[in-house]
């Protein structure tokens, strides 16, 4: 993956609070429905370019589930849990 561009945005305070609700009721953070709006106005108006990546979906990231021990590894907790 690419490194993001950090970009200083300077916004109407009015403004920021109303993204942020509408960010809230999308369950996405500020900055992601700013990217979120700033793209759809691109693809609105035919400039988003090919090459851009793809938006992760909203909502928070899924918990990856533990790893399953190995086979070899759930012998050894067996003998522990015996001894």
């Amino acid at each position: 993956m690419t490194e993001r561009k950090k970009v200083l945005l300077r916004l109407d305070p009015a403004v920021h609070d109303a993204i942020a609700r509408w960010a809230g009721d999308e369950l996405r953070s500020t900055n992601a429905q700013i990217e979120f709006l700033l793209r759809q106005a691109l693809a609105d108006a035919g400039r988003l370019p090919g090459t851009a990546g793809r938006m992760r979906p909203r909502g928070r990231p899924r918990k990856e589930p533990p790893p399953e021990p190995s086979p070899s590894s759930r012998s050894e907790q067996d003998d522990e849990e015996v001894s």
